[in-house]
């Protein structure tokens, strides 16, 4: 055996573990753009449906639906920039999205993200 495939047997060892380890890599950028959208969310709010001093905001009013009309364009956008920006930098890199990786992290992601919902939505009945 020669120095050159020791070499090339590190290199393809290396491309395994990296293959078999690697987490999905979210563009950096799609991380700006929900920031600023989150921005453009709060101000909105704020500026328009933000109540007024002694003023209440009652579940089934025009300001509260509103707010989660904003609530959800601000979700929306974000989760479809990122999957867009990602998409785009996994085909760069000749990588596939949705593998076994790409599962747990949705996994992981969607128990906090539902146990929350669920919370909120107790906390409103009460």
């Amino acid at each position: 055996m020669s120095d050159k495939d020791y070499l090339k047997d590190i290199g393809e060892i290396k491309d395994l573990m990296n293959k078999s380890t690697r987490f999905l890599s979210l563009s950096g950028l799609s991380g700006m753009f929900a920031g600023f959208y989150a921005l453009i969310g709060a101000g909105i709010s704020y500026l328009y449906l933000f109540p007024r001093a002694g003023e209440m905001v009652y579940l089934h009013s025009w300001r509260f639906i509103s707010l989660l009309a904003v609530l959800a364009a601000v979700a929306l956008l974000s989760i479809a920039t990122a999957m867009v920006l990602t998409t785009k930098k996994a085909k760069a890199k000749g990588e596939k999205i949705w593998d076994s990786t790409t599962q747990r992290m949705v996994l992981n992601f969607l128990i906090p993200l539902i146990t929350g919902g669920i919370y909120i939505l107790i906390k409103l009945q009460r």
